[in-house]
């Protein structure tokens, strides 16, 4: 054990090694949120359009919402209700990726490090960082389910409005609250399920691939561990976990944003299998695609921009390469 005075005289990373990565990883996840953050919205708008079980319990009785694409929801968007709606929900955007993006980071390495057990010459078999990636994934989203909840809700804010429906919050505290007093608790992890569901497929293409790919270079071609195979690790990631992700988030956001009774119970989905068995019948498989150029376009660069800020900030912090 390293004597108290040693220890005092230690920098921060080596003191408190998980603390720092956890707020590093936060840092470095908040840059990519706000930089990205605007396809997030498109691809959420996209996700609820055209709902079929909104259509059959008559909720949107009379209002035929012609089919708008990536570049037509995000244009409409500004012009509709403000080029500062494109960030409505930011907020807890932010605050949700602080405790998913810790979290997950976190709790992957140790599971690659101590855990699952990575090889002295750094090689992980790529089994064990599919259990690692989808397990920490898993575990962050959980965490942060609650403010995924009102992220999705608060991002369709500015379409009730445009529909003459009144606004059900007004900012990030009242819409904890109000959902806190309307499901208890539990209302808070409406959702967790497909929410934890996805995160586990997302990280199985985002923190698996970028492990692999880029230990993968490092250890079979002449590239450095430098920004340029830390490109290409993440461009990687952000395909796959797309691919993988999509459906489970297209589950999600409809059960997040479906309404609910007083006892916090959802009117239109009695369950994500129930929610993706609806939309399969009333709009084809497709429609579990639907927002998947905004997803990946949006995974793409919040995956560069996370990657290349991590692992930059840990360089400059004296933390060693992820």
């Amino acid at each position: 054990m390293v004597p108290a005075e040693d220890e005092k005289s230690l920098p921060l990373p080596e003191r408190w090694p998980r603390a720092s990565k956890f707020a590093l990883s936060a840092c470095a996840a908040a840059v990519a949120e706000l930089v990205t953050f605007p396809l997030d919205l498109t691809k959420t708008r996209l996700q609820v359009q055209g709902e079929a079980a909104v259509h059959g319990s008559g909720a949107a009785a009379g209002q035929a919402v012609p089919y708008r694409g990536m570049l037509r929801t995000a244009a409409g968007i500004v012009q509709e209700e403000g080029l500062l709606k494109l960030w409505q929900g930011a907020t807890p955007a932010v605050y949700r990726h602080i405790v998913y993006s810790g979290v997950r980071m976190v709790a992957y390495e140790h599971l690659r490090d101590s855990v699952l057990g990575r090889a002295e010459d750094e090689s992980f078999p790529f089994w064990k960082a599919v259990v690692g990636g989808m397990s920490a994934g898993a575990i962050g989203q959980f965490f942060a389910s609650p403010t995924d909840l009102v992220k999705v809700q608060m991002q369709m804010e500015g379409k009730r409005k445009l529909e003459g429906k009144p606004l059900r919050f007004r900012g990030v505290h009242h819409a904890f609250m109000k959902i806190l007093s309307e499901g208890g608790i539990r209302g808070l992890w409406a959702g967790w399920v497909p929410n934890v569901q996805r995160a586990a497929l997302v990280n199985m293409g985002d923190l698996t691939t970028y492990d692999s790919v880029k230990h993968f270079l490092l250890l079979n071609t002449p590239l450095a561990d430098n920004s340029i195979t830390h490109s290409v690790a993440s461009g990687c990631s952000g395909l796959v976990a797309a691919v993988l992700g999509t459906p489970a988030d297209v589950v999600k956001t409809r059960i997040m944003n479906q309404p609910r009774d007083k006892q916090g119970r959802g009117l239109l989905y009695k369950s994500s299998m129930d929610c993706l068995i609806q939309t399969v019948k009333g709009e084809g498989f497709m429609s579990l695609y639907k927002g998947f150029i905004p997803t990946w376009m949006r995974m793409a660069p919040w995956s560069l921009v996370f990657w290349l800020t991590y692992e930059q900030i840990r360089r400059i912090c004296g933390v060693s390469s992820f």
